[in-house]
């Protein structure tokens, strides 16, 4: 098997349990180098570290499977890892709908499988992980013989692997518009068209939160998608809600999800341009009971992480603006590249903006199948917080 060799000074973070090894950490290879194939890696001075797999073409030249030199990257593996995924969830209690495999969190790098009731979706975001789909979806007809599998690898990221975006069924054709209950609700699931695997499971505890300051209030929830926290809202005693998302198509999706929950009478839903809309409200003077801002990554690359910062102290500082004294403010940022403290300083800095004061109710990451890694930073990316606003 090809030998990878780390570089002395830099390989302490690999050493402490990261499983990623970018091709600056690596000082010699002895052996051939096939993209997708699995490699040894030890310290400079000889001592095994991990096995996983390589791909000269990726920034990440090696992502570790295992750091048990006598386990074997095979068919069996991967059922025994995905099994264990499976475990962890129910012993937590995410039996019905939950993240299956959380990547680098399931000790499975750059796989994700989401469940939805009897319906599983996978994406196999590196070559790596990709060359083994076959054992993975085996594994995972053995272990829950589902009633579907779908492929949502039509993602950008693929290509910095090499790899082509695609999407399609990894089973026998089923219908793919299907419907999932969370927190007593219906909602509709577009595993074929919907954002990221079709619906995001990530925010299913955080929608709890809301639960009591929503009674009797007037709220907006900006960048609504398909109008699961106004849903939330309207069934936890809201007066009123209103949902704003640029997307026709997630509007259309917000409408017919409060239909199914018999919420069409106190949910509102308009296909308008967030940010615009909520610098207009701001210079009305319009005010809301609860604001709710759950918008978009704003960046991706580390480039532009001040422009995030930006555009997140813009959207809370209009919210802030928006609110009646007393009334609470509901935001999210899913950007892993800003990290909780900078987001709490930004949240900070746009109430100092605003003259506000801000009471914290609950500050909350991603939903507990999303498990958190402390050593591996990039598994804590949902950042959720409630303040009331004076």
């Amino acid at each position: 098997m090809t030998k990878v060799f780390l570089k002395k000074k830099i390989q302490n973070r690999v050493l402490l349990g990261h499983p990623w090894i970018f091709g600056n950490e690596v000082g010699q290879i002895d052996g051939e180098v096939n993209p997708g194939d699995i490699v040894d890696v030890f310290t400079h001075t000889g001592v095994f570290v991990g096995r996983g797999y390589i791909n000269p073409q990726s920034q990440i030249l090696v992502r570790l499977l295992t750091r048990d030199k006598n386990e074997q990257i095979n068919d069996g593996f991967f059922l025994q890892r995905l099994q264990k995924a499976w475990d962890y969830r129910k012993k937590i209690g995410y039996v019905e709908n939950c993240r299956l495999v959380f990547g680098e969190a399931d000790e499975l790098p750059a796989l994700v499988i989401d469940k939805f009731n009897d319906y599983l979706v996978i994406q196999t975001l590196a070559l790596g992980i990709d060359r083994w789909k076959p054992a993975i979806v085996a594994a995972l007809e053995k272990i829950f013989s589902p009633k579907g599998i779908y492929e949502r690898n039509d993602v950008p990221v693929r290509e910095l692997e090499g790899l082509p975006q695609q999407k399609g069924f990894l089973s026998a054709p089923f219908d793919t518009n299907i419907i999932l209950k969370e927190n007593g609700l219906k909602f509709h699931v577009d595993i074929v068209n919907g954002q990221k695997t079709g619906y995001f499971l990530d925010q299913q505890d955080n929608r709890r939160a809301i639960q009591h300051i929503v009674k009797g209030a007037n709220v907006l929830e900006a960048f609504c998608y398909t109008g699961t926290f106004s849903c939330h809202a309207a069934h936890y005693g809201a007066k009123s809600v209103l949902g704003l998302d640029i997307s026709e198509n997630a509007v259309a999706t917000a409408r017919r999800n409060a239909e199914l929950n018999g919420l069409q009478d106190k949910c509102e839903f308009q296909a308008v341009n967030a940010f615009d809309q909520l610098k207009q409200w701001t210079k009305e003077d319009k005010k809301f009971d609860v604001v709710i801002l759950d918008p978009p990554a704003f960046t991706k690359s580390r480039e532009n992480i001040q422009k995030a910062i930006t555009g997140y102290k813009e959207i809370n500082l209009r919210g802030m603006k928006l609110l009646k004294p007393g009334g609470f403010l509901v935001t999210a940022s899913c950007t892993n590249l800003v990290d909780p403290s900078m987001f709490l300083e930004t949240i900070h800095l746009a109430a100092k903006d605003a003259r506000k004061k801000l009471r914290q109710v609950t500050f909350m990451t991603q939903a507990q199948d999303h498990p958190i890694l402390w050593n591996i930073e990039n598994t804590t990316y949902l950042k959720f917080l409630i303040v009331e606003v004076q």
